[in-house]
């Protein structure tokens, strides 16, 4: 995440901290204070050290006119929590709106499971919840950047090129296994109401359900990313482009397109029976924690048909097999269905 720091200050976060906190030097600091030199010093001693050698953009006089360097942890902390929430934000529009247009099939919002004004609410459930995951995140990204994990940037740094590799599939397996678990105790009866519920309100998810979960909840299912650089090497850039990506599956998964029935992957499929039938399929990226931990549950012939599956009889079957789950599960339906009226004129 230095790499994103570094990035932020030089183009936005140095001229802030510059306007906020300039830097004014003590008279004490300097032996003849009344020398024009001395009056008009105005920069600090800060050098720059670029995060990684394959990205490198010199920093403007900005960098050196604030009283928080680069290096203070205070201004590492706080441009960091706005990283994660503006960058989480941005990331989440970006791909969860793509998903609706191009991928997300319009009439499920006619499905007598979909909620009232069900999209907004999705909205406004990811937008309450970012801020407050972005204080629990933001700590474990300064310490990375501080130097408290195991990130490296060049080849030499790390373990060698057959690392550079294998680095990808051990992240997806190691924070799969893990997410599996948090994911699988989440559903405690003690720990569900009071957390992961909010998520299962989208029976019928659409791409924007994919973060519009209870703060706690989305920080638990987030730790393993973050625990995975402070166990195992991880190459800088890469770390970059997996956060993206493990955001960029969860919209996937949330889009109700059932693209493949592979039986390793866990797709939208499979994510769709865990939101419709509740205590199957905790995995995030893969089946095998799964059907180690005896909860798989195989996607139906009938959810690939797509004619099928937008059948008004094969709606109503599944929504007396929902009631029946959500009646074992929660006790009495506190959702309200229906889609908004818009939407659903949109669809017929």
């Amino acid at each position: 995440m230095d790499i994103v720091l570094e990035l932020t200050d030089t183009f936005i976060a140095d001229y802030a901290y510059a306007y906020l906190y300039p830097f004014r030097p003590d008279l004490y600091d300097f032996p003849h204070a009344n020398t024009a030199n001395s009056s008009t010093h105005t920069f600090s001693s800060w050098t720059y050290k670029p995060a990684t050698q394959f990205l490198q953009v010199q920093p403007s006089r900005a960098a050196y006119m604030s009283s928080l360097t680069r290096e203070n942890p205070y201004r590492q902390l706080a441009t960091l929590f706005f990283i994660t929430w503006f960058f989480g934000i941005l990331v989440y529009f970006i791909f969860a709106t793509l998903s609706y247009y191009l991928i997300f099939d319009k009439r499920t919002l006619n499905h007598p499971k979909f909620i009232k004004n069900q999209i907004w609410l999705e909205i406004k459930q990811a937008n309450k919840s970012m801020p407050f995951m972005a204080v629990c995140t933001a700590p474990l990204f300064l310490l990375e950047v501080r130097g408290f994990g195991n990130l490296y940037d060049t080849t030499e740094e790390g373990p060698g090129m057959w690392y550079n590799i294998l680095q990808f599939p051990l992240f997806l397996l190691f924070t799969d296994f893990c997410i599996y678990w948090i994911h699988r105790y989440l559903h405690h009866p003690l720990i569900y109401k009071h957390l992961h519920k909010p998520h299962h309100k989208w029976i019928m998810p659409t791409p924007y359900a994919s973060h519009a979960f209870h703060p706690l909840d989305g920080f638990a299912q987030s730790l393993p990313y973050h625990i995975f650089p402070f166990i195992f090497p991880l190459q800088k850039v890469a770390y970059v482009f997996l956060f993206v990506f493990v955001n960029f599956w969860s919209i996937l998964i949330h889009d109700g397109e059932y693209l493949t029935n592979n039986p390793i992957v866990n797709g939208a499929a499979c994510h769709s029976l865990h939101h419709s039938r509740f205590e199957v399929n905790y995995g995030q990226f893969f089946t095998a924690f799964d059907r180690l931990g005896g909860t798989y549950r195989m996607p139906e012939a009938w959810m690939f048909e797509k004619e099928r599956k937008m059948s008004e009889k094969q709606w109503k079957k599944e929504s007396k097999t929902v009631d029946e789950f959500v009646k074992e599960i929660e006790g009495d339906d506190e959702r309200t269905y229906g889609p908004a009226e818009e939407e659903a004129k949109k669809t017929k």
